[in-house]
């Protein structure tokens, strides 16, 4: 008898009045926030095959998050040799951008980004990620103004060792002006991949210095981006990991403005600034899909594995940046089959 009941198609409507999924054992989750439960069709929308369940999105209603594909975190200028996060990028150029361009889905470009007051204000636990500098002095060091002699000492990494385990080799050996201290430090002249030239880099991870600029050829997909007519690309400064952790972001606030609800994650480092803002969005209520072939990580395998089977299994969904390509594509099929079945009945129509 079970196995009959098993068989049998089921229905079922998830959360509230405001924000409420439908689902059917026939087609999946249906995400695309009709205004009841009972209304036609959102259309159009696609369908997506996740790991786990078909999904269905409305475009209007759903962006492309990409977070942190900065030079920073990926030039060959700050010693990066190509990995996952170079590899997730290969996946986002060749089908999740192309994708949603096709579609309609907005773009957010998520990025560290901060200003000197964000600097002054960041607490110790976010600072330390990036390394910090201490000074020369075993005694009295509290005794004058620490906070404005930073930047002043030595730098160490994020364990307090001069050694940098595991860190920014390029920062470190303090030639052409490098000598890494964190957030907001001075990055000095690097050697640009593209150009060949030698180029100031900035501070560290601050708006619009060159090592917080996107990754090429990215940064040409948002410029180009950024100029369409209809949903243009549009870049979000964060200064934490998660861009949308605390009361309110930047990023929340325009992903509401927009009427946006449903987000794709894709970006650098999964188990990071990925991970993180998935989980805050998954706990504000927005519907989380991550494209896990378009999120890469420096840590071990593991690390990516846990986000994977959390983003699949318990906090919304997981897929494929192929797989959200061919939902998009299977869309516009059946658009044009639309509009040819259209021109058929109206020709029809004339007949008679």
């Amino acid at each position: 008898m079970a196995g009959n009941d098993d068989a049998k198609h089921h229905r079922g409507v998830i959360g509230n009045a405001k924000n409420f999924w439908l689902y059917s054992s026939k087609t999946g989750f249906d995400i695309t926030h009709p205004p009841t439960p009972s209304s036609p069709p959102v259309t159009p929308n696609v369908t997506i095959q996740t790991t786990t369940t078909p999904i269905t999105v409305d475009p209007a209603k759903s962006a492309l998050v990409i977070i942190d594909m900065q030079n920073f975190f990926l030039s060959a200028a700050f010693g990066r040799t190509r990995g996952a996060g170079h590899e997730a990028l290969d996946q986002l150029v060749d089908h999740a951008i192309p994708a949603a361009r096709k579609a309609g889905i907005r773009i957010v470009w998520l990025n560290w980004g901060m200003t000197d007051q964000e600097i002054d204000e960041m607490p110790p636990a976010v600072t330390r990620a990036f390394g910090f500098d201490t000074l020369n002095d075993e005694e009295g060091i509290l005794n004058g103004n620490v906070f404005e002699a930073k930047g002043a000492g030595n730098a160490v990494d994020k364990h307090g060792g001069r050694k940098h385990q595991g860190g920014h080799t390029v920062l470190e050996d303090g030639t052409k002006g490098r000598k890494y201290m964190g957030l907001g430090s001075e990055c000095g002249v690097v050697h640009c991949p593209e150009t060949g030239k030698e180029i100031n880099a900035g501070r560290l991870l601050m708006r619009d210095a060159w090592n917080s600029a996107l990754q090429t050829p990215l940064n040409r997909m948002y410029e180009e981006g950024a100029k369409l007519a209809t949903r243009p690309d549009v870049w979000i400064h964060k200064n934490r990991m998660s861009g949308l952790w605390g009361g309110r972001t930047a990023c929340e606030d325009f992903l509401e403005q927009e009427g946006i609800r449903t987000l794709f994650f894709t970006g650098v480092n999964t188990d990071q600034c990925v991970g993180g803002t998935y989980l805050d969005g998954f706990s504000k209520g927005y519907d989380c899909i991550l494209l896990s072939d378009g999120a890469g990580t420096t840590s071990p395998e593991y690390a990516q594995q846990c986000i994977e089977y959390n983003a699949a299994n318990t906090c919304g969904f997981s897929t494929s940046c192929k797989a959200f390509g061919e939902g998009v594509d299977a869309m516009e099929k059946g658009a044009s089959a639309d509009v040819s079945g259209g021109r058929a009945d109206s020709g029809a129509a004339k007949q008679m």
